[in-house]
């Protein structure tokens, strides 16, 4: 590389991010070392000061490594850190950062919230910031932030906040365009109104008792565990929607990133998850809509359903309905209505609740002459018990006669434990079905 112009050495160079390639390339030679100025991106993981010798602080080494930098846009710190260490390298590079992701570890220290000014606090010197990813953080008190003009995606990872911290975080972003809150706690009533939204990721963990109202006349993509109450206004470009609420009995919300190993572990109190009220309007432009979950109130699913009449892959894995604390079956659901409803499905992925209610003795009593599927193509169906065997079968048969467009059928057989004869003589209907549309149906 000696024989290289000094402009190929400061391009390679520059591609470099980890802070421990940085630091022995620094060690090569001088033109080498002035070549790192040029660095774009900065990188310590987390063992980065195991086995560091000498008597600098890990701060102070970062100080150095990055005052040693002219144009830098990305740092990522997953190493300890302390708030005046934050503090001195932004003041070094706030010029040019776009993009900061920092490992927090405050989520459960409650004194380094208190701290004056707090590691969040000191983020506010990131005024040109486009991209902001925090992961472990403990977000008690509003943050001291002024308004990030430039800042577009904002993500926060295993988290620790109260209603009006996380008010006043999202406030002082009213440019996001993508948001993302993962394995957040102790949130009780999320407000949401940014008017660049488009794709926003929501999953909070606790009682299952969230709600939540969004206002984001772009929004695109929305997915959101752990609400019970969801009220979405302005849906005319919401393409993708998932809804989940899957907290259970004496259960253990874990969340593990191996991307900065942090490790969440919550015990989630008895109530089981329940989504009791959604309001989404119309959802003209829905294509993709997805509903998870122990127990959802049969208005709401029954809603989601006549509003998303024109989704193209519709997938259903709620366990029951009811009211509180009664957990109930579904209603029947009539065959040839719900597919009337629905004539732009293409995929459909059916689970437990929804396939019995298909499946009930007058679901296929209203079939008239010339009714077809016209654009189902890929079913995906999840069958536990040998309980109304016969209408089962013919609900599968009925998807392979009037889906003209059919191409897949996966037939997912789970925990089928009964001993009684019926359970052998259901499975052996579906093996012969299987045998009559080889091409199409696959059994797992």
């Amino acid at each position: 590389m000696d024989s290289l112009p000094d402009a190929i050495i400061q391009y390679i160079l520059s591609h470099l991010s980890n802070a421990r390639d940085v630091a022995a390339c620094n060690c090569v030679s001088k033109r080498w070392r002035e070549s790192l100025t040029y660095l774009r991106s900065l990188y310590f993981p987390r063992n980065s000061f195991d086995s560091r010798p000498g008597s600098y602080s890990s701060d102070t080494v970062v100080w150095k490594m990055l005052s040693a930098t002219a144009c830098l846009e990305e740092l990522v710190v997953y190493s300890p850190f302390t708030s005046a260490g934050l503090a001195s390298w932004l003041s070094l590079v706030h010029s040019s950062l776009k993009d900061l992701e920092l490992r927090m570890d405050n989520v459960m220290d409650y004194q380094a919230c208190l701290d004056s000014p707090s590691k969040l606090d000191c983020i506010a010197a990131g005024k040109k910031l486009k991209s902001l990813k925090l992961w472990g953080v403990l977000m008690a008190n509003p943050p001291k932030w002024d308004v990030f003009e430039n800042l577009l995606c904002l993500e926060i990872v295993g988290a620790r906040l109260e209603d009006p911290a996380l008010s006043a975080a999202l406030g002082a972003c009213p440019n996001l365009t993508n948001l993302v809150l993962l394995g957040c706690e102790g949130v009780r009533s999320v407000s949401i109104e940014l008017q660049y939204l488009e794709h926003c990721k929501l999953d909070f963990y606790g009682s299952g008792n969230c709600s939540l109202s969004l206002t984001c006349p772009k929004i695109e993509l929305l997915e959101v565990q752990g609400c019970s109450w969801i009220r979405v206004r302005e849906t005319t470009c919401l393409r993708n929607l998932s809804i989940a609420n899957n907290a259970g009995k004496h259960s253990t919300y874990m969340l593990f990133s191996q991307l900065c190993g942090i490790l969440i572990i919550g015990l989630l109190c008895d109530a089981l998850g329940r989504v009791y009220m959604v309001d989404f309007g119309k959802l003209s432009a829905l294509e993709s809509l997805s509903m998870r979950g122990v127990q959802w109130c049969w208005d709401a699913i029954s809603k989601m359903l006549e509003w998303s009449n024109e989704v193209k892959h519709l997938y259903m894995k709620v366990e029951f309905t009811g009211d509180l604390e009664a957990l109930l079956p579904f209603p029947e659901v009539d065959f040839v209505e719900f597919f009337n409803s629905h004539p732009k499905l293409q995929k459909f992925d059916v689970h437990g609740a929804m396939f019995a209610a298909l499946c009930q003795k007058n679901s296929l009593k209203n079939v008239e002459p010339g009714f077809v599927i016209p654009c189902l193509e890929e079913v995906v169906v999840q069958v536990r018990s040998p309980l109304n065997a016969e209408q089962k079968m013919n609900t599968l048969e009925s998807l392979l006669k009037y889906g003209k467009s059919l191409k897949k059928m996966v037939i997912r057989i789970l925990q089928m434990k009964s001993s009684h004869s019926s359970t052998d003589e259901f499975f052996d209907e579906i093996c012969r079905l299987r045998f009559m549309n080889r091409k199409i149906i696959r059994i797992e």
